[in-house]
């Protein structure tokens, strides 16, 4: 699996988290990868070997593009032959306003949108290994969408209070560091993104933990509990599960085992 990020515009990093490639191979016999929870939102575009889901009992190719919402568990997804994505991460407060969508809660969100417009565009230059100049197509897409978009002060300074704290700030004090009341910015914050701070948070600080997890798979789960702001390691344990659908030390040691297969980085999708 080959796996890179690249970095939004300055413009648009109050917006979007980074751009990111992903290809992994796979037989003629489709193969089920699955996307652990975290706190974005992102576009998906995919070229090659079908992307589909379990659907009403038999497998659902997905369109390209489609959107991955926020997640309360785990997704499996399934493909075939060779499948490379590239995707936009989007903070969830922010992506349904940049795409002019009405917001909502779902794993799997299929759309009409003009962005499909992109999908010739970027298949022949990925087809070609052209991955830098697919990317640049993106960026320039979404810098000429955040050009029409009003942006909402108050839920930048929210933004940026939650992911300084990595989840971990009450409802209360994002709302003081919002020039907001708490009713105030929940009825925007949930208008913008179909969530709730509180949910948005809990993916957060999750993100976190699985994300030392990924890559120190010997931390201290006690001793990460304190640093998150968890009341205590069951706690944090009962979170984890609730989001992951293991515990901290199953998924500490299915990373031992396959960190070094996938790349130093987590990356959203791993073999199940």
């Amino acid at each position: 699996m080959l796996h890179q990020e690249f970095e939004p515009p300055e413009e648009l990093r109050d917006t979007i988290k980074c751009f990111w490639y992903n290809k992994r191979e796979s037989g003629e016999v489709p193969s089920d990868f699955e996307v652990q929870p975290d706190g974005y939102a992102e576009i998906i575009f995919h070229f090659g070997g079908c992307c589909s889901r379990m659907h009403q009992g038999g497998l659902q190719a997905l369109p390209s593009p489609f959107m991955m919402g926020l997640l309360n568990q785990p997704a499996v997804f399934y493909s075939k032959n060779r499948l490379e994505i590239i995707a936009i991460r989007c903070y969830p407060w922010t992506v349904f306003d940049l795409l002019g969508l009405p917001s909502g809660k779902g794993a799997v969100h299929i759309f009409e949108h003009p962005i499909v417009r992109l999908q010739p565009i970027l298949d022949k230059l990925v087809h070609a290994g052209k991955i830098d100049e697919a990317i640049a197509e993106v960026k320039q897409y979404f810098m000429d969408a955040w050009s029409g978009v009003a942006t909402s002060s108050m839920l930048f300074k929210a933004g940026v209070a939650m992911r300084k704290a990595n989840g971990a700030m009450p409802v209360s004090q994002v709302a003081e560091a919002a020039h907001a009341t708490v009713r105030t910015l929940e009825r925007n914050f949930k208008q913008s993104s179909g969530y709730t701070v509180k949910d948005v948070s809990a993916l957060m600080r999750f993100e976190q933990v699985r994300n030392q997890l990924w890559r120190y798979p010997d931390t201290n789960i006690a001793g990460l509990a304190h640093e998150l702001g968890y009341t205590d390691q069951a706690h944090l344990s009962k979170e984890f599960k609730r989001y992951s659908g293991t515990t901290p030390a199953a998924f500490a040691r299915k990373a031992k085992k396959e960190r070094p297969v996938v790349n130093g980085d987590f990356v959203a999708f791993i073999q199940s």
